[in-house]
């Protein structure tokens, strides 16, 4: 991921910011629920993993295989260059644990494009072969580019409002113009409130804007971007665990947390260290990856908090 990526990181405050307005007012309107945290990667084609994630000698074919059996979701990244077929997508499904959950990118030919797929049939095959995941689809979410400004939010309430509401949505907003003034922020996040369109929020050295801490439904995104394991890596993982179980004492119902690393090499150990963090800070018991090449046969992905 190379958004907001800095050479020199030496000078950022990565001090998590307050709730944003209107975050605490969403969580007092949210119904007792118990709620769920899932933790993943951004893909599971690293042969690097073999011997630490994967068993020894495991071949690519095995890899999601054994991904599903280490971690209780994926940030789906292969979906955001192109659509899947229904053959592959059910082969995904087959591949994974009853309770592991996938969180497909929208494809760029849709998010990308002049007029998000509103004129085309992208919007319908990409909806139709990616809802055969089932029970195992969890959240997709929309990467908009970060040309995407403030003056395309009837663009973006005209493609929500298309989007078909069987599926889940989360979108990420990327161009400043979304951050710098406080009508425009103010403006597209009661859009997606009004719509049940969840956020996501990118933790990135390089941004600190899009680290907007605004909730707008029972479920958020966040993508986690560190910086090959440094320090401030694990005080923010820290600090992130602390808003977390905020949040969820506050009644907030899922989070899907995705650990970015360069490359994403190290993205495992930063998941088991948070994964570590959040299970004795809430008492949980979630599933810490094994990344010394052990079996992942018989692991259960289930994160229920309560």
């Amino acid at each position: 991921m190379k958004f907001g990526k800095l050479p020199d990181i030496s000078q950022v405050n990565f001090t998590l910011p307050p709730d944003a307005t209107g975050t605490n007012a969403l969580l007092q309107k949210l119904p007792p629920s118990t709620p769920l945290l899932y933790v993943g990667c951004t893909g599971w084609s690293m042969k690097e993993w073999v011997g630490t994630v994967y068993p020894p000698k495991t071949k690519a074919k095995d890899f999601l295989h054994h991904y599903a059996r280490q971690f209780g979701t994926i940030e789906l990244n292969t979906t955001h260059y192109r659509i899947p077929s229904p053959e592959t997508v059910v082969k995904w499904r087959d591949t994974t644990p009853a309770d592991f959950r996938f969180c497909p990118k929208i494809p760029q030919s849709i998010s990308h494009s002049r007029d998000m797929g509103l004129s085309g049939d992208n919007i319908l095959r990409f909806c139709e072969n990616i809802s055969l995941l089932e029970e195992k689809l969890a959240c997709c979410f929309v990467q908009l580019p970060p040309y995407f400004g403030f003056d395309r939010l009837n663009l973006l309430t005209r493609f929500l409002e298309k989007f078909p509401r069987t599926i889940a949505l989360a979108i990420e907003l990327r161009h400043e113009s979304w951050f710098n003034h406080p009508a425009n922020f103010k403006a597209v996040f009661e859009v997606l409130e009004r719509l049940n369109i969840s956020p996501v929020i990118t933790d990135v050295a390089g941004r600190r804007d899009v680290l907007h801490q605004r909730l707008t439904t029972d479920t958020v995104l966040i993508r986690f971007v560190g910086n090959a394991l440094d320090p401030t890596d694990y005080t923010r993982i820290d600090a992130w665990a602390q808003r977390l179980k905020q949040w969820f004492d506050a009644g907030l119902q899922q989070v899907f947390f995705f650990p970015h690393e360069p490359d994403n090499i190290l993205a495992p150990q930063l998941a088991a260290y948070f994964i570590k963090k959040i299970n004795e800070l809430c008492g949980l018991d979630i599933h810490v990856p094994t990344l010394d090449g052990s079996t992942t046969e018989n692991v259960s992905g289930q994160i229920s908090l309560f």
